[in-house]
């Protein structure tokens, strides 16, 4: 929905957007602010959506994101395309980088720096590209291959280095990861994952400068964290309450109901490690938190039943069904 407003402010167009439950509860302010700058005419519903958009003529801005946040300068950049003058967006800390990687590949006049990214009105051609497997998603493959002491390849999946910064904790907490890169489709790298058969699951340490280039894997690697030999620590996670779900205390709870110890402490998630007796989980509609619930309670010592585990389907559909495939027991 962000991506999507910052190509309609400049077209002369009145568009209304809004989404479902979790998407309608999401902050729309941080992309309504630098739209207007720019010229649109941007309304929230108390800051949320749905979000009525008067697009037309836009002008270039100079914006400094107060919060990390790939799509908001996905945003600003891709209207940036139809403004007059240069756009500039400056960020405190890395996010990903799939709008800047797609717009060079198609010859826009973008310039990259640190923290840093400026571009000017541009018109891409037509184009025909194949979208990489998603990273994320895999990640929850990869989780459940080491909880459960399992091995798994997961072919054409996105390599962007900006979103494999998961697969680093991973390594720190002794999961065996390979990737190989294979080709490059629209200026991202895609290739192999692999998950060799990993020891014991250490805890990890996860700081606020790191927080950001792995804010939607958090939950997989709680869902890990579970399982570690030791207490985790995920600081300066705060970003995690504007997700799909509360996620920060969301995930704490879903580990207590699960029989292992977690508590929020401020802005940081702690999880004591040490397993999980077994236990009912709620994804509260939130597709990480069902499909995290479903990895962690794989390696549990009780059963573990997840109520509304089909939110997976959102982003990884057929989620339940693939870790069957791989030798899960799964009921349904």
């Amino acid at each position: 929905m962000r991506l999507l407003a910052g190509v309609l402010a400049g077209l002369p167009l009145e568009v209304v957007l809004t989404g479902d439950e979790s998407l309608r509860a999401r902050p729309m302010e941080r992309v309504a602010r630098p739209l207007r700058a720019m010229g649109a005419v941007v309304e929230t519903t108390d800051g949320h959506a749905p979000i009525r958009i008067r697009g037309g003529p836009l002008r270039g801005i100079s914006y400094a994101t107060p919060v990390p946040s790939a799509q908001v300068k996905g945003a600003i950049l891709l209207a940036g395309l139809a403004a007059e003058g240069e756009t500039e967006v400056i960020e405190t800390a890395p996010t990903r980088d799939h709008t800047e990687r797609a717009l060079a590949h198609l010859g826009a006049p973008i310039r990259i720096e640190p923290h840093r990214v400026r571009l000017s009105a541009f018109q891409h051609p037509c184009f025909a590209a194949r979208v990489p497997g998603d990273v994320s998603s895999a990640a929850f493959l990869a989780a459940a291959a080491a909880v459960t002491g399992g091995e798994v390849e997961i072919e054409a999946v996105g390599l962007n280095p900006s979103r494999t910064r998961f697969l680093a904790v991973m390594a720190r907490m002794g999961v065996r990861v390979e990737t190989q890169v294979e080709a490059e489709e629209l200026g991202e790298p895609l290739g192999r994952l692999r998950v060799l058969g990993s020891g014991a699951i250490l805890p990890t340490q996860v700081p606020p400068e790191e927080l950001p280039l792995v804010i939607d894997e958090v939950p997989v690697l709680v869902a890990l964290a579970v399982h570690a030999e030791g207490e985790s620590r995920f600081a300066g996670a705060g970003e995690l309450r504007v997700k799909e779900s509360d996620r920060l205390h969301g995930l704490a709870t879903m580990v207590r109901s699960l029989g292992g110890h977690a508590e929020v402490q401020g802005d940081d998630l702690l999880v004591a490690g040490g397993g999980l007796g077994g236990g009912v989980a709620e994804a509260h509609g939130d597709h990480r938190m069902a499909m995290a619930a479903t990895v962690a309670g794989l390696a549990a010592r009780g059963a573990v039943e997840v109520e509304g585990v089909e939110a997976a389907d959102v982003s990884f559909p057929g989620f339940v069904e693939t870790l069957r495939r791989l030798g899960a027991e799964i009921g349904g």
